[in-house]
């Protein structure tokens, strides 16, 4: 079996090799391509479902306007994760981070980063073929720089800790005034006082005083795993101070229509409480009396109530 024909099949493994993307040839062509990203080709082929705009690479690019929409409104993770459930999205959610800054809410893309413990035939061809691309060394700085506006770099670092640490206080302010977001890394981070003090929230494993080490970069906006999630490259990153919810890009509308819709059933629903007339059983769900619930669905629905009878 030739090279090419090799890591072909490897490329369709399950899995982190699948994730790792080592190395596709192309139809037609002896050329390698980059063994740690997807073609923009490839890129669209795995993520079909978003028909909007995509960056130069291929990454899904939720507009503009639905990020700000999620940032004005203030939609909660509680909120969205019905809607991806409903769509059969299930593995999208994780918890039991530490929260750097956890009244500052995270919304942004996401840019993926994937790591592997280091081994030195592998990472020696890896970083070959970086600097035959004029990358230089393939590091972390060398992802950070890939960074634009509204980019959340999601860090699979295989929950490293000690020797795992992304970044520190001066990485942290570049990504901070460089995208305005802020970082999910499974592994650690250090310094993070001062990384406080730069305004960006952050979701870690833990936080250890030695640099990274011993971890090669193997992906940069491939699938990665996230604890029990598979994270896209474009995924909507919505964080707060429980968890990271990581939101298909094709679903960012669906879930800006159901916040709204929840939020007039709670405004409908308390404010029949504050009226002391009702039992909860009687309004919440689904309200028993049919003449409520024709006052409920036009109100969810944004209908003006229905004259009183003369």
């Amino acid at each position: 079996m030739t090279g090419g024909r090799f890591v072909t099949q490897r490329r369709q493994d399950l899995g982190r090799a699948f994730a790792v993307a080592l190395a596709i040839t192309l139809a037609g062509s002896t050329a390698i391509a980059q063994p740690n990203q997807f073609t923009r080709d490839e890129l669209t082929h795995y993520t079909p479902l978003h028909t909007g705009e995509r960056f130069d690479d291929g990454r899904p690019k939720v507009a503009d306007t639905i990020l700000q929409t999620f940032r004005e409104m203030k939609i909660e993770i509680e909120e969205a994760y019905g809607v991806l459930r409903e769509a059969g999205f299930t593995n999208q959610y994780e918890a039991n981070w530490q929260v750097l800054l956890p009244d500052t809410r995270l919304i942004g893309r996401a840019f993926t980063v994937q790591y592997m413990p280091t081994r030195p035939d592998l990472n020696d061809v890896v970083q070959k073929d970086s600097r035959a691309k004029g990358l230089g060394r393939l590091r972390n700085q060398t992802t950070i720089d890939m960074l634009a506006k509204d980019d959340v770099p999601v860090v699979d670092l295989y929950g490293k800790v000690e020797g795992g640490t992304f970044v520190g206080d001066k990485l942290a302010y570049y990504i901070q005034k460089t995208t305005g977001t802020g970082v999910v890394v499974d592994g650690g981070l250090f310094y993070l006082r001062r990384l406080a003090q730069t305004g960006m929230p952050a979701y870690y494993r833990g936080a250890h005083p030695g640099a990274l080490s011993n971890a090669m970069v193997t992906g940069i906006n491939v699938p990665i795993r996230i604890g029990s999630v598979t994270v896209m490259p474009g995924d909507i990153v919505l964080g707060d101070r429980d968890g990271v919810l990581f939101i298909p890009p094709h679903l960012a509308q669906a879930v800006i229509d159901s916040a709204r819709r929840q939020r007039r059933r709670d405004e409908w629903v308390k404010g029949k409480f504050d009226t002391g007339k009702y039992k909860s059983g009687e309004i919440y769900g689904r309200p028993t009396d049919p003449a409520l619930l024709k006052e409920f669905e036009a109100f969810v629905d944004g209908k003006p109530p229905a004259a009183p009878p003369k």
